[in-house]
């Protein structure tokens, strides 16, 4: 078991329900630790060499860019439908991130088998 790879995707995971969770119950402080995990996931996909690295690292940003304006929309100007439409945008591209994930994961798997 490669345990970076399980860093990495329990960081990707947790970034996904961490936002969804902001959805559930808006409020600055779940949004504040969803943006810190997705920083995490970003940071740790820096690192990574495989199939699909420039993808996985372009997926995070693109969710980092949602999550970072959206709490200081949240805090300085509490436009709570802005910064919900951008938790939104932040899950779509941690979605696609994870599709990535999965993706690589069983190209690998085929290229064990071989």
């Amino acid at each position: 078991m490669d345990w970076g790879k399980v860093t990495y995707i329990f960081f990707s995971l947790m970034s996904l329900t961490t936002t969804a969770g902001f959805l559930y119950e808006p409020n600055a402080i779940a949004l504040f630790i969803a943006a810190g995990v997705n920083v995490i996931s970003t940071i740790l996909k820096l690192g990574v060499k495989n199939l699909l690295a420039a993808e996985l690292l372009a997926s995070s940003l693109v969710a980092d860019l949602h999550l970072i304006p959206a709490f200081m929309v949240l805090t300085f100007t509490d436009n709570l439908a802005l910064t919900i439409s951008l938790a939104i945008g932040a899950i779509v591209a941690n979605i696609f991130s994870i599709a990535l994930a999965l993706i690589e994961s069983a190209k690998s798997q085929d290229k064990e088998d071989f």
